[in-house]
């Protein structure tokens, strides 16, 4: 079950986000907010995609090394990355240094092409699944119905490192499902 604990600030948060302070800060300001630039939910797949098998805590630490290393997710460019770019990222120690990750991201910025080709955005497409109606329970949840549909339609489109779990983080990041706990201060905020 999802729970709320009281804060030094007197702010009832999440229990997750107490872990350490970049986990307070990211709960915040960005967990569970709603986003619709492309940029920044292009972002957040990728950075999805990189934690699978790994804390959080790894992925927000070398955030800004991945923005570096990924021209700041600007899909576009990424999207233009070739087998020597490759090459350069897995000497990267400022970033996580898997291959199948890397090849992912730059193969996912050539399929968020398509897909805003077809879409008009990325938001357009990826808001297109969200949930019909509000979960009653705040019971703790890896997926759901929305997130197994999309992680088949982006695999059906090519996407990689795209499954339900690693979908389901990314609803919740993008805000997309509310999973705040009942009692934290951001529920009715987001």
């Amino acid at each position: 079950m999802v729970t709320a604990v009281k804060c030094e600030d007197g702010k009832k948060r999440c229990k997750w986000c107490i872990a350490t302070p970049e986990y307070m800060s990211y709960h915040d300001t960005e967990w569970g907010f709603p986003v619709h630039d492309d940029q920044r939910l292009f972002e957040k797949i990728c950075l999805e995609g990189f934690q699978s098998g790994l804390s959080w805590r790894t992925i927000l630490t070398k955030r800004e090394n991945f923005r570096k290393a990924f021209k700041n997710f600007d899909f576009n460019k990424v999207s233009k990355f070739k087998e020597s770019d490759v090459e350069r990222l897995l000497k990267d120690e400022g970033i996580i240094r898997h291959r199948g990750k890397i090849e992912a991201t730059i193969n996912n910025a050539k399929m968020a092409k398509l897909v805003i080709k077809e879409y008009g955005s990325l938001a357009n497409y990826f808001w297109s699944f969200k949930p019909k109606q509000k979960r009653k329970s705040t019971k703790d949840i890896s997926t759901s119905e929305e997130s197994i549909a999309l992680s088949k339609d982006l695999k059906r489109r090519g996407w990689k490192f795209v499954g339900p779990t690693t979908m389901y983080a990314f609803m919740q990041a993008m805000g997309m499902v509310n999973d705040h706990a009942k009692s934290c201060y951001l529920r009715d905020l987001v």
